[in-house]
């Protein structure tokens, strides 16, 4: 099944949906900064290739989208066109999720999940990740 726009200007705005150093990203990369740990950006050799990690203290920082993994608030939408193809996309993007928190946590890291939405509160994210890192 192709996921493939029928609408050239659906696969235009497509075509400019960074996946590496967004702003939800840029906002955790900035408060692991201020609290002052170490990491590793966007790791290949982890399941997944968590957006932040740190192997020696064990954990890791997946930043998710609301809407590419259809989370419960309002980004997470579900688009009324080609409504087919978005759920079966969705479904597998949530598949992998599970399959790369499953496959880190195995390997004995601790694994936290920020939503795109959770990023607009930069207090209570800074607690968040303060309680995880360390």
């Amino acid at each position: 099944m192709s996921m493939k726009p029928k609408d050239p200007r659906t696969s235009m705005a497509m075509a400019r949906v960074r996946q590496k150093r967004t702003t939800p990203e840029e906002c955790v990369a900035s408060l692991l900064r201020e609290i002052g740990v170490a990491y590793r950006r966007n790791v290949r050799s982890l399941p997944g290739s968590p957006d932040f990690a740190n192997r020696r203290r064990k954990w890791v920082v997946q930043v998710h989208g609301c809407f590419w993994h259809q989370h419960t608030c309002a980004r997470g939408s579900m688009p009324s066109h080609n409504g087919e193809l978005w759920r079966a996309k969705f479904e597998r993007n949530k598949e992998r999720d599970v399959q790369a928190e499953s496959a880190l946590s195995g390997l004995g890291l601790r694994v936290l999940t920020v939503w795109e939405c959770e990023t607009k509160d930069r207090g209570r994210l800074a607690e968040k990740l303060t309680a995880h890192v360390l």
